[in-house]
């Protein structure tokens, strides 16, 4: 079996993205700090960069109120979908046991 994959914590990327923006040290040198590949720095500082605009952007409440209103557009059609399972359900015939099921289909046990 192969080695089991490491998962890295969000506080350790943190740090090693803005260790990486701040640029007192090489990226092989925080590699080697934070135990992790050379690339991973680099991914992490970008994914950093790319990402700090959005924190400043008006855009966050906007996400959160859609956020909200699907999530309560997905419980209405979930409570509807439930409620008709419910009404199915005391609709259907009552379950026959396996001796009455076995003989209304020919077989004898």
């Amino acid at each position: 079996m192969g080695a089991k994959r490491r998962r890295i914590e969000a506080a350790l990327k943190a740090k090693a993205a803005l260790a990486a923006v701040r640029g007192d040290r090489t990226t092989g040198e925080l590699a080697g700090q934070f135990g992790v590949h050379p690339t991973q720095i680099g991914q992490w500082k970008r994914q950093l960069l790319d990402g700090a605009t959005e924190l400043f952007s008006g855009d966050q409440h906007r996400k959160v109120e859609n956020q909200d209103a699907l999530i309560a557009e997905l419980y209405e059609q979930i409570g509807r979908l439930h409620g008709g399972g419910v009404a199915e359900k005391k609709s259907c015939p009552t379950r026959l046991t396996s001796s009455e099921s076995a003989s209304s289909r020919g077989f004898q046990g």
